[in-house]
């Protein structure tokens, strides 16, 4: 690679209550905008109790992003208004464009263990879109190819490519990638990224490393990589395996007005979105 992607920030998840009271911890939020544009949160869901979880996120409305779901274990019901209802479970990822408006619930349920986790992620949507149809994109674990390179990394491809395997999510504004990528110890995975675009990496089993430059920081779970800009990236590990999400997008670059669950690009639209729903005409498709 001619202009390798290196470090610029590694970033520790916190932990947060969101919800009726589910405890989950979170790599990046309100407080990094724009660094991470076009995403602008990302969620780790991860728990072994259910009283942790279990209240879930009851009705609540969403406007103008894009809210990601990618479940490892357990399950999450999902209901709209309008009137879409299923459920997302391990190893299945939904992709859902808020757009012009929505209100959902998502109530998690672990498995036979107890144990329920997944990610979710927050990605804005350009102005010229933002009042799109809300629209949905459900994939089950079978559809998700898995790849497994040579130099022993294995990557489940939810959307964007790895070599000729293209995930089953497309057609998405931000022209994004979401890879779920398994290291085992002693092994390296040299992968090509899109110049200009926003790259980074959560960690949430084992640690490793990012970058060619010696000294690069080891990285473990629960934390957040943003790499500078380039051609492509490493990451390696010694006596260890590594999985982590590898996540991309092409920035945006416009004013952001976010409060609570709705994201316009001015105040002035993010109060005429709020006004719409205490007037019940928040809704422009469906019930």
């Amino acid at each position: 690679m001619s202009r390798s992607r290196v470090i610029e920030r590694i970033l520790k998840s916190v932990p947060t209550i969101e919800g009726a009271g589910v405890n989950l911890r979170r790599g990046f939020g309100h407080d990094h905008v724009p660094l991470f544009d076009p995403f602008l949160l990302f969620d780790d869901f991860r728990g072994d109790r259910p009283a942790d979880y279990i209240k879930g996120f009851p009705w609540h409305p969403h406007r103008g992003i894009e809210t990601i779901t990618y479940m490892l274990r357990g399950e999450v019901d999902h209901g709209d208004s309008m009137g879409n209802a299923g459920v997302v479970s391990a190893g299945d990822v939904q992709w859902m464009t808020a757009g012009s408006g929505i209100i959902h619930q998502e109530m998690p349920r672990g498995d036979g263990e107890g144990r329920m986790g997944g990610f979710q992620l927050w990605a804005n949507l350009p102005a010229s879109v933002k009042m799109m149809d809300p629209r949905y994109q459900d994939i089950g674990s079978t559809e998700v190819p898995e790849v497994t390179l040579p130099g022993g990394a294995t990557i489940r491809v939810l959307c964007g490519r790895v070599g000729e395997v293209e995930g089953p999510v497309r057609d998405i504004i931000i022209d994004p990638e979401y890879l779920d990528v398994s290291l085992p110890a002693g092994s390296e995975l040299i992968h090509p990224t899109k110049p200009g675009h926003t790259v980074f990496a959560y960690v949430f089993e084992g640690s490793g490393t990012f970058g060619e430059a010696d000294g690069d920081a080891t990285v473990t779970d629960g934390d957040v990589v943003l790499f500078t800009d380039g051609e492509g990236l490493t990451a390696g590990t010694a006596g260890e395996a590594i999985r982590f999400l590898l996540v991309s997008g092409k920035p945006i670059g416009e004013p952001i007005a976010w409060r609570g669950p709705i994201v316009m690009n001015s105040q002035e639209e993010l109060q005429g979105a709020f006004e719409e729903y205490k007037k019940g005409t928040f809704i422009k498709h469906g019930s």
